[in-house]
Order: structure tokens, then C-alpha cells, then sequence
């Protein structure tokens, strides 16, 4: 069956239709990573876009469940240059496409994914359809398009309740905008016992819960939308508790003492993005998947300072904040999918705690 890809300023792109056959508008990104298009496909970063693999094939080692970042994907679409029909992998458990069908996930194959990013990397990330009605028209999907946004997708992507993951060491309250479940991963293998909270939780309820350290998760949207949270944020940012928050988190810490962001041209998405620790001048290859960025010229330099940096445009990627025990970062450092040199944050966490008992 064809399957139609229609941008915002007009540019269609005529594929096969693989998953499900609905029509969706959504937001739609690119990612450069070369492998782990099933992490990809269940970030819940992802929520209210529609996402481009730039790596030619995918679907090639199939679905294996134990690998999702959460217990469903998230994407509201999923666009490829050639989808690989039979995996090949002893672990697989499923084919691409048929979790796209099982998940109500509508994509396209067959298009020129290249031109595509080239077109979004120029023109910056547009809004888009995916749709297999031949008789579409133009002159009607055009304004749908242009008055998209992705809304407070926070809301759809957080956890209902509360949650613990049990441990014999530190106490964290990871608070789930959209959390990677490896970032809790991280911090159990760490020894520590992870108390999984909603987005809405109020600050007060999870200072009474007494945690040595919290964890501000990823999550997807603009930050600016999520104003209760920046607010509950705050208050967490005047306790003395340690705090390390990671992408969409570190964006609210950010908003919530005095800071500003914005929305990137094309973002940074995959797993190749050079940063540069500020301290140390070295350089780490991350994982990350981000559309917004903190205004560095728009921080209190009392508050905070730039830590890490990305090599290829100089956006502000980590903060440190001053006489507090408190530093967030741009990118991923749970990875997954990823390189996982920056893994020691999560150690730099650990010593922190220690140091507040």
C-alpha cells in the first residue's frame, strides 16, 4: 500500500505504508544513530513526534522486549528508508513491522531519507502527515500542519503512581517525566533503592519522604509548557538534597531558577554528539535527544555555570550549580541506545550523597 509524507511548506514524499494505516500529524525529527531503533522507538522523549532514521536499514536484528526503554513506544510515527521484513538475531522476538501494527504506530518506507533530513536540517524541524488516502488534498492539510504543536505531552508520557525499586544503599526520588528505564537502572546497579514519582508529585511530599539524592528525569516537549512542575521544581532546588537531572529535567532546573530556553532549529538527535567537560577539557561521544536548548547568556552566572559544551554548535550541554549540591546535563548518560562514556556521572552522583550524610 502507498504511503504519503507531506511537509508542512508542501514537499511530499511517496513511500510503502508499514505498521498501522492511520493518519497522524505530528512533529517530524531526525535521528543519526546507527543502531538501537527499538530504544529509540520506546523513549518516551519521543512523545508527539514523528521520527526519521537516517541510518538506511532498520529492522534488521528485530525486536527484543528486553531492550525497551519503557513499556511502550511513543512515536507518532516512524519513517525509514528501507525496513527489514526478516530479522536476523538470535534474540529476536518479534519483526519491526508487526510491532508497529501491535502498537497502532503508522509509518512509511521506501522514501529518500537523506533528502528528507537534508530538508529538515535547512528548513528546520516541520510538522508533518503521514497518510495512505491518495486523494489528499493539499490546500486542506497545509493549515492542520502549520497549527500542530505537541501540547504538554509530559501528562501522556509520566507514570500513574508511585513506584520503588528495591536497594540496600542511597534513597533517590526519580521524578518521571518521561524516564528512561535504564536511568533507573543505573542508579539500582548503584546499589540504591529508586522511588519512581509522577510528574505532578508535589515537592513536599517527596521531601517527606526523606531521599538522599533526586533524580530529575528526561521527558519530551517544550519545558516552558510544564509550569507546575518548574514551580514544584524550585522548591526542590531550596532544599540541600542533592540533585542531578538529565535533558528535559535539566531544562526545568534551568527555568525554574531564573533561566530561559529555546526551541533548536533540527535539535540533537542519536548516538555520536561530542561534549566537552569545561573542567577537564575532555571530550565524551553521548547520546542525546533534545529539541531545546538553556540559554547560557540568559543564566544567573551566580546560580550557575556552564559545565559541558557541544563541540559542534557550543549549546550549553551540562550546568553546575553554585553552592548547591545540584548539576544537570543536556545529553543521556544512561545511553541506551548510546556510547556509555559518561556512565560516571551516575558514580559523581553516588560521591555526592555521600558527602551530604
Amino acid at each position: 500500500m502507498k504511503a504519503f509524507l507531506i511537509l508542512e511548506d508542501g514537499t511530499t514524499f511517496t513511500g510503502t505504508s508499514i505498521g498501522s494505516t492511520k493518519e497522524v500529524i505530528s512533529e517530524i525529527v531526525f535521528n543519526t544513530s546507527m543502531t538501537g531503533y527499538l530504544e529509540v522507538l520506546t523513549d518516551p522523549s519521543y512523545a508527539g513526534q514523528a521520527v526519521v532514521m537516517t541510518y538506511p536499514l532498520i529492522g534488521n536484528y528485530g525486536i527484543c522486549h528486553a531492550d525497551m526503554e519503557s513499556i511502550e513506544p511513543w512515536p507518532d510515527g516512524f519513517i525509514v528508508r528501507e525496513l527489514s521484513r526478516m530479522p536476523s538475531n538470535f534474540r529476536s522476538e518479534d519483526t519491526i513491522q508487526h510491532f508497529l501494527e501491535e502498537h497502532d504506530i503508522p509509518g512509511i518506507a521506501g522514501i529518500d531519507t537523506r533528502a528528507l533530513t537534508k530538508i529538515l536540517r535547512e528548513k528546520g524541524t516541520m510538522n508533518g502527515m503521514i497518510t495512505t488516502r491518495e486523494d489528499y488534498n493539499l490546500e486542506e492539510i497545509l493549515p492542520k500542519l502549520k497549527e500542530y504543536t505537541t501540547g504538554n505531552v509530559v501528562e501522556k508520557v509520566t507514570c500513574a503512581q508511585k513506584s520503588v525499586l528495591p536497594g540496600e544503599g542511597k534513597k533517590v526520588a526519580l521524578m518521571d517525566f518521561g524516564a528512561k528505564n535504564n536511568i533507573a537502572k543505573s542508579l539500582n546497579e548503584r546499589g540504591c533503592q529508586v522511588t519512581v514519582y509522577p510528574a505532578g508529585t508535589k515537592a513536599e511530599e517527596i521531601i517527606a519522604d526523606a531521599p538522599d539524592g533526586i533524580m530529575l528525569s528526561n521527558g519530551p516537549g517544550d519545558p516552558k509548557v510544564c509550569t507546575e512542575i518548574i514551580q514544584e521544581i524550585k522548591k526542590l532546588y531550596d532544599t540541600e538534597i542533592p540533585i542531578f537531572a538529565i535533558c528535559l529535567g535539566h531544562q526545568l532546573m534551568a527555568l525554574a531558577t531564573g533561566g530561559d530556553t529555546h526551541k533548536m532549529k533540527y535539535g540533537h538527535r542519536g548516538g555520536n554528539h561530542p561534549v566537552k567537560d569545561l573542567e577537564t577539557n575532555r571530550v565524551y561521544i553521548s547520546s542525546q535527544n533534545h529539541g531545546y536548548v538553556v540559554d547560557m547568556d540568559k543564566m544567573d552566572s551566580s546560580v550557575a555555570e556552564a559545565s559541558f559544551v557541544n563541540v559542534n554548535d557550543g549549546t550549553v550541554e551540562g550546568l553546575r550549580y553554585k553552592n548547591k549540591n545540584i548539576f544537570t546535563v543536556q545529553f543521556h548518560p544512561e545511553a541506551c541506545p548510546g556510547p556509555q562514556d559518561s556512565a560516571f556521572l551516575f558514580d559523581r552522583f553516588m560521591k555526592m550523597m555521600e558527602v551530604t550524610e
